[in-house]
């Protein structure tokens, strides 16, 4: 990647306050929920870096002290380990955030939409193109998903949008894209609309929370007004963004988990504790103990 093109920050909205997680996220926000061994907004943050991210830029709103905490140094914490002997979890601790890394907090004064908290991240992004990372899905793959993401911008110059397909069924939960070429991993976007009824949906190719935007988007979402649900809606930004410049839509190789609820976090715990390299063998030799016995056919007198 060639050095003007690299995306140096990444936009992380995390004021929301993780209801359905209730009441694990009451005094703990829902992006410090650990999935085995780490926090989903650290997953979060080695995604961004491991495609060229320097700046982290968080939008917080209350109760979100405990991610900043995450990210700073405790240096009593690494004294402690290394005098115990337990030299690679001190290691594994100096290593959540790399020296080259750093960190800005913004806080967004209300409840506003992901429109609005992206809007709140402009001082810190200024006139640069910018990642923009919602910790909720967690995506797994060989090559991080936003690092797939800028390869495309590098070749594109213009917003990429991170989608996938979802049942017809739930449009209504996300935003979704109609594309100029169903066939195409990445192509450019004829529209976008917020969570369409299954009736009304343009198509069935999904919004999922991974973004890389032109600066060119701030002056929309300042202007746009609230929409869906009384908020600022960073889809209908991106719907005026269009009709200046290019919007392309990318498919990304990867899985993801919707950790945004309950199940999908479940199963994000169980796939990434069967694929970690100390547990995983005596993970799924536990799950197997919980299998129910072969039911014995009766013989026939």
């Amino acid at each position: 990647m060639s050095p003007r093109s690299l995306i140096q920050t990444a936009v992380f909205p995390v004021a929301g306050r993780g209801t359905r997680f209730l009441p694990a996220t009451k005094a703990s926000p829902k992006e410090m929920l650990p999935v085995v061994d780490k926090p989903l907004i650290q997953y979060a943050v080695e995604e961004a870096l491991a495609a060229g991210a320097r700046r982290l830029v968080f939008i917080t709103g209350a109760s979100k002290r405990a991610i900043e905490d995450h990210f700073d140094s405790d240096h009593e914490l690494e004294h402690i380990l290394e005098s115990q002997g337990k030299t690679e979890l001190a290691r594994q601790i100096r290593s959540v955030l790399p020296p080259y890394a750093s960190c800005i907090y913004i806080r967004q004064p209300a409840p506003l939409g992901l429109g609005h908290a992206v809007l709140c991240a402009l001082p810190a992004v200024g006139s640069e193109p910018f990642f923009v990372h919602l910790a909720d899905d967690l995506i797994q793959g060989s090559i991080p998903c936003l690092k797939q993401m800028a390869e495309i911008y590098d070749a594109k110059r213009a917003s990429i949008l991170g989608v996938e397909i979802v049942p017809r069924r739930d449009t209504d939960k996300y935003g979704i894209v109609e594309v100029e070429s169903d066939r195409s991993h990445t192509s450019r976007v004829r529209s976008i609309v917020e969570k369409p009824k299954p009736a009304d949906a343009p198509s069935n190719l999904a919004v999922v929370g991974r973004y890389i935007l032109t600066p060119s988007i701030f002056e929309h979402l300042e202007h746009i007004g609230r929409g869906a649900g009384g908020e600022i809606q960073l889809t209908d930004g991106i719907a005026r963004l269009m009709r200046e410049e290019a919007v392309y839509a990318y498919r990304f190789t990867g899985k993801r988990f919707d950790c945004g609820n309950k199940l999908g976090y479940l199963q994000a715990t169980v796939e990434l504790a069967l694929a970690h390299p100390a547990l995983g063998g005596d993970f799924r030799r536990y799950l197997n103990t919980l299998r129910p016995p072969a039911r014995r056919r009766a013989r026939k007198p």
